[in-house]
């Protein structure tokens, strides 16, 4: 059997922990793991592609690395286009991020941005997100993603549907399964701290308290991974409400 190409990308740069320990795993697999990462961290820059700009790339190691001042997006594009050109990729891995990806994070997470893009692409594509930020065991997390890896490779996705993993933070013997889950609606309490400079200016940094607590309906991402399950949630290109366009028919919302 030939070997398999896996393009592997990240948002929180080529330093990350995550993005590292699942490389060695996947490079143990004797999988050809082409590896494009961000410069740095670009977490929250969803899907978003720099047009402002010429964006560079460089070789880290001669065993398929490289680095992109650019977003994770950008990373897929010059990836798939600039390096790998001919050569399509058997499977895109986004991840491990340091950071849980649940509920309405998926809209501004550049890893599942990444998945996205490759998704866009025709390549079957995973991100890969611990559900907190708190001490997260990528080890485990990637012996893990390993599995699914195996199993995708296997079986395939749905045409234009990527998936949104998310392991749960508990020791691995303690993980009772995978669910197949449906996007929750929020993993964040949204914090705005307010700072002034010593030259008296004011400005703002965006953030946000991470929470399991809030929002946990039956059969979501976060309520899986709380109860001590990987969460595995498709998600599709095509974000058109399809019922919406039914109800707004019924209220005649044409004749305007």
């Amino acid at each position: 059997m030939d070997k398999y190409t896996i393009f592997l990308v990240n948002d929180d740069g080529y330093q990350s922990e995550g993005l590292l320990k699942l490389r060695k795993k996947l490079l143990k697999e004797n999988f050809r793991v082409v590896t494009v990462a961000p410069d740095r961290n670009m977490s929250g820059t969803s899907h978003s592609l720099t047009f402002t700009r010429p964006l560079k790339i460089e070789k880290l190691d001669e065993d398929f690395y490289y680095i992109v001042d650019g977003t994770p997006a950008d990373c897929v594009h010059l990836g798939l286009q600039v390096i790998l050109k001919d050569l399509k990729p058997d499977l895109l891995i986004s991840g491990i991020n340091t950071g849980p990806n649940l509920g309405n994070d998926i809209f501004y997470s550049g890893t599942v941005g990444a998945a996205r893009e490759g998704t866009i692409f025709g390549i079957p594509s995973v991100a890969f997100s611990p559900a907190s930020s708190k001490n997260p065991d990528f080890e485990s997390m990637s012996t893990i993603a390993l599995k699914i890896v195996k199993k995708v490779l296997k079986v395939g996705l749905p045409e234009k549907v990527f998936l949104n993993v998310t392991f749960p933070n508990i020791p691995i013997g303690d993980i009772k399964g995978y669910l197949l889950t449906r996007q929750g609606r929020g993993a964040y309490k949204e914090r705005i701290e307010k700072y002034i400079s010593p030259s008296k200016e004011v400005y703002y940094w965006i953030g946000g308290e991470e929470t399991l607590e809030e929002e946990c309906e039956k059969g979501t991402d976060y309520t899986a991974v709380r109860d001590g399950f990987v969460s595995i949630t498709p998600i599709r290109l095509d974000l058109t409400d399809y019922r919406g366009i039914e109800e707004l028919e019924k209220l005649t919302f044409l004749s305007i």
